[in-house]
C-alpha cells in the first residue's frame, strides 16, 4: 500500500494529475475494466443538474434504505470529512476502507494519472461492490457527459434543475448545459426529469435515445392533499397514493425541496420494487438530508437560528430567498456570505434585497474566493442592506453574525460549500455537528421483502 493514512492519500492525489479539471472518460473507464468495476455493478441511480442533485441523490438513497435495500451513496464535494462522499446505508466510509479502496485504483491505474474526482468516484464504486449494494446512487460532481461518474450505466438517470454555472466548462446557455447533463442517458433507460422547464437539448437528446422521460409535474408530483394538513399527495403515473405525516413534515417540503422530493420517489417509484411508498418510508427517509442544503440549525437558547446553504448561483439563491420569506422570524436576518469570484452575483444579492437585513462579508483563504472587501464593495453598490465591514477571519464574522441576530434572528450562512465547511469547521461547535450528523443510517421501517 503506497500509504497508511487517509491525509496522505489524498495529498497525494491532489498532485497526482497535472491539472484538477481534466473532464474526459478515458482514465476513469480504463481504470474500471481493470477492476471490473462495470461488468459487475449493482443497480446504478445516475444524479445530474444545477441545482437540487445532492438533495435527490440524498434523499433517494435514503428512501431505498429505509425500504431494506443495501444503498451505497456517493456525493461531492464534502464540507468537513472526505469521509462523507462515500456511504453505505447512511454511514460513512471508514478510513482504513478508503484506504483500501485507493490502494485497489491505484494498483489499477499503472502509470496512468487520475484527478481528485476520478479517485474518488472509482474508490466509490470498488466501495460498493465490496459491500455487495443493491443499488448505487451517484451524483455527479460536474456536468454528465464527461463526468467520472458517467463511466457507469445508468438504470434509471435523473435531470434536476438546471440553470447557468460553470461556464467555463458547460456553456454559456441553459441548452448548452443542459447537453451536457443529457451525455447521461442511455438508450431506452428511464429518465426522472425534476425540471419543471426543462431545457429543449434535454429533451432533444431523450427522444434520440428512445428514453422514457417522466417529467414532475406531469407524470410525477408531490402536492398538499385537500383539506389535510397531515398529508400529502402522492402521484406517479397517475396512481395516487395519500401520504399520512405529520404536520412538521409536510411543512418542511415546499418550493425546491418538494420537487427535490417528489423527484427521489419517482426514482424509487421506477425501479419497479415490490413495496409502495407510504408516509412511514417517506418520514424515516426525512431524517436524512444532504449537509448544507437549507440546513436548518437550532441550539436553544440565546441562539439565534442558524441556516447553511451552499447556494452559489442565482437560481439557488432564489430559492433560499423564498424559503426565508416562508419562514420569517421575529429578529433580524444577517447574511455572512463569502462567494467564489467566478461566479455572476448581481441576482444573488437582488434576490435577497428585501429579506436580509445585515450583511457580513466573509474572506476565506482560496485563489477562487472573492475577497471580502470586494464583497462589501458590490453589496454597498446594490443598496441592499446595511453591510458590516469585512472580518478579519471567518470566525470573527460569524461572532459578529451571530452578535447582531441575537436570540430572535437567523444568520444565514450560503454563498459557496466552501463557506458553509468554513463555517462548520470554524464557527460554533454545534454547526459542525450539524454538518456531520445531517446524512444518517436510516432505519428500515417497511415489513415486506423488496427485490433489488
Amino acid at each position: 500500500m503506497r500509504f497508511e493514512r487517509l491525509d496522505d492519500w489524498l495529498s497525494w492525489q491532489e498532485t497526482l494529475h497535472p491539472v484538477a479539471m481534466d473532464l474526459t472518460l478515458e482514465r476513469a473507464t480504463l481504470v474500471a475494466d481493470r477492476l471490473g468495476l462495470c461488468r459487475h455493478a449493482p443497480r446504478t441511480v445516475l444524479v445530474a443538474g444545477t441545482n437540487g442533485k445532492g438533495s435527490v441523490a440524498t434523499r433517494t438513497a435514503a428512501l431505498l434504505q429505509a425500504m431494506g435495500l443495501r444503498t451505497g451513496l456517493f456525493t461531492s464535494p464534502h464540507l468537513v470529512r472526505y469521509n462523507e462522499r462515500i456511504r453505505i446505508n447512511g454511514g460513512e466510509a471508514e478510513d482504513d476502507a478508503l484506504c483500501r479502496a485507493f490502494d485497489a485504483v491505484d494498483r489499477a491505474r499503472g502509470e496512468d494519472s487520475l484527478t481528485y474526482f476520478e479517485f474518488a468516484a472509482l474508490a466509490a464504486g470498488w466501495l460498493f461492490r465490496e459491500a455487495a449494494v443493491d443499488v448505487q446512487v451517484l451524483e455527479v460532481g460536474l456536468g454528465g457527459r464527461l463526468d467520472a461518474t458517467n463511466i457507469w450505466d445508468a438504470d434509471i438517470a435523473v435531470i434536476t434543475a438546471v440553470d447557468l454555472d460553470h461556464q467555463k466548462w458547460l456553456g454559456d446557455t441553459r441548452d448548452a448545459i443542459g447537453a451536457e447533463k443529457a451525455g447521461i442517458l442511455r438508450e431506452a433507460r428511464p429518465l426522472m426529469l425534476g425540471d419543471p422547464d426543462p431545457p429543449d437539448s434535454v429533451q432533444a437528446r431523450a427522444r434520440l435515445l428512445d428514453v422514457p422521460v417522466r417529467r414532475v409535474g406531469e407524470d410525477y408530483d408531490l402536492q398538499p392533499a385537500v383539506g389535510r394538513a397531515d398529508a400529502l399527495r402522492w402521484c406517479f403515473e397517475a396512481e395516487e397514493t395519500l401520504l399520512e405525516l405529520a404536520p412538521e413534515v409536510v411543512a418542511s417540503v415546499d418550493g425546491a425541496a418538494r420537487v427535490n422530493l417528489a423527484t427521489a420517489m419517482a426514482v424509487v417509484a421506477g425501479l419497479g420494487l415490490e413495496y409502495r411508498l407510504d408516509g412511514a418510508v417517506v418520514e424515516a427517509a426525512l431524517r436524512s438530508q444532504a449537509p448544507g442544503r437549507l440546513q436548518r440549525v437550532l441550539s436553544g437558547g440565546s441562539e439565534p437560528e442558524w441556516l447553511l446553504d451552499v447556494a452559489h448561483n442565482g437560481h439557488a439563491v432564489a430559492e433560499l430567498a423564498r424559503w426565508l420569506r416562508a419562514r420569517p422570524v421575529s429578529g433580524p436576518v444577517v447574511a455572512a456570505v463569502a462567494v467564489m469570484a467566478d461566479k455572476e452575483r448581481a441576482a444573488m444579492w437582488a434576490a435577497l434585497d428585501e429579506v436580509v437585513d445585515h450583511w457580513v462579508p466573509l474572506s476565506l483563504d482560496l485563489p477562487r474566493a472573492l475577497p471580502a472587501a470586494d464583497i462589501a464593495a458590490e453589496l454597498a453598490a446594490a443598496g441592499v442592506g446595511r453591510v458590516e465591514a469585512p472580518a478579519a477571519s471567518v470566525a470573527q464574522g460569524l461572532a459578529r453574525a451571530r452578535e447582531l441576530a441575537g436570540a430572535s434572528g437567523r444568520v444565514v450562512v450560503f454563498g459557496s460549500f466552501h463557506t458553509v465547511a468554513a463555517a462548520a469547521t470554524e464557527g460554533p461547535a454545534f454547526l459542525a455537528e450539524a454538518a456531520a450528523t445531517a446524512t444518517r443510517p436510516v432505519e428500515r421501517v417497511c415489513t415486506a421483502e423488496v427485490s433489488p
